[in-house]
């Protein structure tokens, strides 16, 4: 039996990653690894964070149809390599892939099957605190990430892409509700 592609969204603060995480230890799920034309930063190890390559490979990896999905941002190249997520699904895998809405939007288009979940914080003042409390950044970049955050929400919302809207107010709820739309989709 195939693996399930399971597709999750959200704004920055929302706690995507946590949640991401908890999913492949409860699903035993595999998760994705992006390709990316950025810079390699001493923390990171190819194929275990990113693929890095070059802007030349991945124009070439766009023009023979071998990413689900891509974007570009900040001037770099970011995308999900279809090989693997074939494969892993064909192995009855599951599959995990942590991207944003304009991803996901062709994901979508290319699996008709991917189980499409978007991450919500539980108020707009609970995604200010959360990004407050990252203690990542200014108060100016924080507000921008703010605007951003609702900005992607309502696209999110307008995209007709996401089948489940699950609200991250506890991590393990959160998960205990994804992991049961996945189960149940898998029967």
């Amino acid at each position: 039996m195939p693996g399930s592609l399971i597709v999750i969204s959200g704004p920055s603060g929302v706690g995507k990653s946590t949640v991401v995480r908890r999913l492949v230890e409860r699903l035993e799920a595999t998760v994705s690894v992006s390709a990316t034309t950025r810079p390699q930063s001493e923390q990171e190890k190819h194929g275990v964070d990113y693929y890095f390559i070059s802007a030349d490979e991945f124009r070439r990896m766009i023009e023979q149809d071998e990413l689900l999905e891509w974007a570009e941002y900040l001037g770099n190249f970011y995308g999900t390599p279809r090989a693997a997520v074939e494969s892993a699904l064909a192995e009855g895998r599951d599959m995990l892939l942590e991207i944003e809405v304009e991803g996901a939007k062709q994901v979508a288009k290319k699996f008709s099957a991917a189980i499409m979940v978007y991450l919500l914080p539980p108020s707009d003042e609970d995604l200010r605190r959360r990004l407050v409390g990252r203690s990542r950044e200014g108060q100016a970049q924080i507000e921008t990430r703010f605007a951003n955050a609702k900005r992607e929400i309502a696209q999110a919302r307008e995209s007709g892409v996401y089948d489940h809207w699950v609200v991250n107010v506890e991590v393990d709820r959160a998960v205990d509700e994804i992991a049961a739309i996945v189960e149940q989709r898998s029967r």
